[in-house]
């Protein structure tokens, strides 16, 4: 049976399997059908989306087969990630679902379901939806396929009560007299970011932020930050903010252009929340992408660094499982499990806000201590993907380059997930030699595996 479900929901392109209509529906009479079994009641959910041309039709397919298969269903409308996981547990809902391909380009779109705590649902239910969508598929498709009207009469209070949710968590923050500049991706942020950062009094300068369906991520946004490094210093801007598509990321400029990556976030948010005495455990879970800049800053100030695999559910696992305050990637995803336990780009900048705000220096001063070590990647085509333990040219090179870097450097090496490529990813001190020491290693795996 083909495996559906990522590590962030179903993605796809829209309109075509797994996000046609009929499969959609078919998602949401599973859906329904198992919170129905698990509820022992009529299960009610709530659907949000991003700015996507194809948002609407598949939130209407989604209500269609939720509502055939005996489920409530309602809109919160053009909503952020994060706003749907909050709307989801304040209003009593049993799920929320997201329809989104977050930073992906507009053509691309996606569902992904969250329980009323804001975890996601897990992967026996996940399973359970793909075995119905198959057996529908087989089966030629199944259940009604006539139009339904989207229930959205509460859209804007949903929206209003999450702004008021992110007000409430910085308390007593204002920010007047500082001057923003906010790319808001032409997403779902478009009309929520700009609102909250003015009631907080701050001058805000938002650009990208006049969504037509298909303009989302378009050139813009966090993966394309040279469009807000210009702004924050043709308008001479404190500060930069860039959301991606869903606004569960967000990425910054510092006043002099500099970026400030999701490493960089989780320094100046773990000193200001260790000042804070908000770090109980002492412990800030990352990736295994994060440079070890960050992990030697980190130490530098007594707080651990904890690796987990990449994903923001996997960073969530860790923080769970360790009992963590702060989590994240470096793009820009950051998790603060005692607020929510969904990366939220809004709420990450109104802590980094708040965190500039009670230092009272510049965003560029917040940074300091975290040094950047080079770093290089090389890919080597392989024929067969081999534990690198098991051969032993590999690990004995492995093992003479992780000597050399003991305590100033890291070597990670792992195969692609998607193509037959090992890949070789070194930090160090110095660009020249992690480069050769890399280009070394690389040798060696093309010799034996290539």
């Amino acid at each position: 049976m083909e495996k559906l479900f990522g590590t962030d929901g179903i993605r796809g392109h829209a309109a075509a399997f797994p996000l046609d209509d009929v499969t959609v529906r078919e998602i949401g009479r599973s859906v329904a059908r198992q919170f129905a079994e698990r509820l022992g009641r009529v299960p009610r959910f709530v659907t949000g989306r991003d700015t996507r041309e194809s948002g609407a039709s598949i939130e209407a397919a989604f209500h269609g087969g939720a509502v055939e298969a005996g489920a409530e269903c309602e809109s919160a409308g053009v909503i952020t990630t994060p706003g749907v996981a909050f709307v989801t547990g304040q209003f009593g809902f049993d799920a929320g679902i997201v329809i989104s391909a977050s930073h992906n380009p507009y053509e691309d779109n996606g569902i992904k379901i969250f329980l009323s705590d804001g975890k996601k649902v897990d992967e026996a239910t996940e399973r359970a939806i793909e075995c119905d969508i198959h057996l529908s598929r087989s089966a030629n498709g199944s259940g009604s396929r006539r139009p339904i009207a989207v229930r959205g009469s509460h859209a804007s209070e949903y929206q209003e009560a999450y702004l008021d949710h992110l007000e409430k968590e910085v308390e007593g923050l204002r920010l007047d007299g500082l001057r923003l500049a906010v790319d808001c991706a032409n997403g779902a942020a478009s009309h929520l970011a700009p609102d909250l950062l003015r009631r907080l009094g701050a001058e805000v300068i938002a650009f990208n932020d006049e969504p037509d369906g298909r303009n989302i991520n378009l050139n813009c946004g966090s993966l394309h930050l040279d469009q807000l490094q210009t702004k924050v210093l043709d308008e001479k801007a404190d500060f930069g903010i860039a959301f991606d598509g869903d606004a569960d990321r967000a990425l910054f400029v510092d006043e002099s252009g500099k970026i400030v990556d999701g490493d960089a976030t989780l320094w100046v948010m773990a000193r200001f929340m260790k000042d804070n005495g908000q770090l109980e455990n002492g412990k800030v879970v990352a990736t295994v992408m994060s440079n070890i800049g960050l992990e030697i800053a980190l130490s530098s100030i007594g707080l651990e660094l904890i690796r987990a695999a990449v994903g923001d559910k996997y960073v969530l696992e860790e923080l769970l499982r360790t009992e963590s305050e702060l989590g994240g990637e470096q793009s820009g995803h950051v998790i603060f499990p005692r607020e929510s336990l969904v990366g939220d780009g809004m709420m990450t900048s109104l802590f980094m806000l708040q965190a500039t705000r009670s230092r009272a220096v510049p965003v560029s001063q917040t940074t300091e201590g975290f040094v950047r070590y080079p770093q290089t990647l090389v890919n080597v085509k392989v024929r067969e993907k081999l534990p690198f333990d098991d051969v032993a040219a590999i690990a004995s090179a492995s093992r003479q380059i992780e000597s050399e870097l003991a305590g100033k450097g890291r070597l990670l090496l792992r195969y692609s997930g998607t193509e037959n490529l090992a890949r070789v990813m070194i930090e160090g001190q110095e660009q020249a030699e992690i480069e050769r020491q890399a280009n070394s290693l690389a040798e060696v795996i093309r010799a034996s595996l290539g």
